[in-house]
């Protein structure tokens, strides 16, 4: 399979991840092959072998929308996935060449300092372009200049900070596909995976599902070493500003990690009154 052949690549790695019994077939006999066979994709998607044979090689780039929504539901994507897949043969529009670190506006960076809860803003590579001091206290890779893939896959620290490591990072990776869609031919794309798949094992493994995921909230457990376990919700919002995503932590009124997080900014106010 070549290495633009984008849309075969993903619906081989979404084959082998649906069972038969999923979709209803049975199971019976020895399977040379992990998930679902080509043939049974096409049989339940109501295409010929051949044809979903020729979309897996890359010698038919242009199915209708709708034979692409009959395989999603087959390989039983969700919206996101769905959407991912669709806008694989989908007419890219030209994008405008920006520079590579975007600038945050002056009234954003101004939220950052008087929202009262960590936040961070970064660009569809997840690099990290501004900080709030509290965001810093929580986890100190919540820097400008740092990239949260980087740091998750790449700093032992910071595996060591979240308790639930291997579902944030699964997380954290389809998220990224999803930011980034198809516009793979980026340089900065290609720099930041290339460098993260030789160096990390879990992202090799993960990069190969080709898995995506709506941008959305979630909850992060944490052992920070000085406070102990927080349990703080984690919410991405985005922005009118093309690229740019803010990112914010907060506890629930009242708990124990809301406390925690006071805490945290009571021992960064101290630090910088001593400056």
């Amino acid at each position: 399979m070549s290495a633009d052949n984008q849309l075969g690549a993903y619906l081989r790695a979404r084959r082998e991840l649906v069972r038969p019994e999923d979709v209803g077939l049975p199971t019976n006999g020895v399977r040379r092959v992990p998930g679902l066979r080509r043939e049974e994709v096409a049989l339940l998607a109501g295409v010929s072998a051949d044809y979903y044979l020729r979309l897996e090689q890359g010698r038919d780039r242009n199915p209708s929308p709708q034979v692409l929504e009959s395989i999603a539901r087959v390989l039983r994507l969700d919206e996101a996935g769905t959407t991912y897949l669709l806008g694989m043969v989908a007419p890219r529009p030209r994008r405008v060449r920006r520079p590579r670190r975007a600038q945050v506006p002056a009234s954003m960076a101004q939220l950052l300092e008087v929202v009262g809860v960590p936040a961070f803003v970064e660009d569809r590579y997840f690099d990290i372009l501004a900080a709030n001091q509290l965001a810093r206290l929580v986890d100190p890779t919540l820097d400008v200049g740092e990239n949260r893939l980087r740091s998750f896959f790449l700093d032992p620290a910071v595996q060591a900070l979240h308790s639930e490591w291997d579902t944030v990072t699964a997380s954290l990776v389809a998220g990224f596909r999803t930011s980034v869609g198809n516009n793979i031919d980026d340089p900065r794309f290609v720099e930041l995976v290339g460098e993260l798949s030789l160096g990390s094992e879990r992202f090799r493994q993960l990069w190969a599902r080709h898995e995506v995921v709506a941008l959305a909230g979630g909850v992060l457990t944490l052992d920070h070493p000085q406070v102990g376990a927080m349990t703080l919700h984690r919410q991405k919002l985005l922005t009118d500003h093309d690229d740019l995503i803010l990112g914010i932590y907060h506890a629930e009124p009242g708990s124990e990690s809301a406390e925690k997080l006071a805490l945290l900014g009571s021992l960064g106010s101290e630090e910088t009154t001593r400056r």
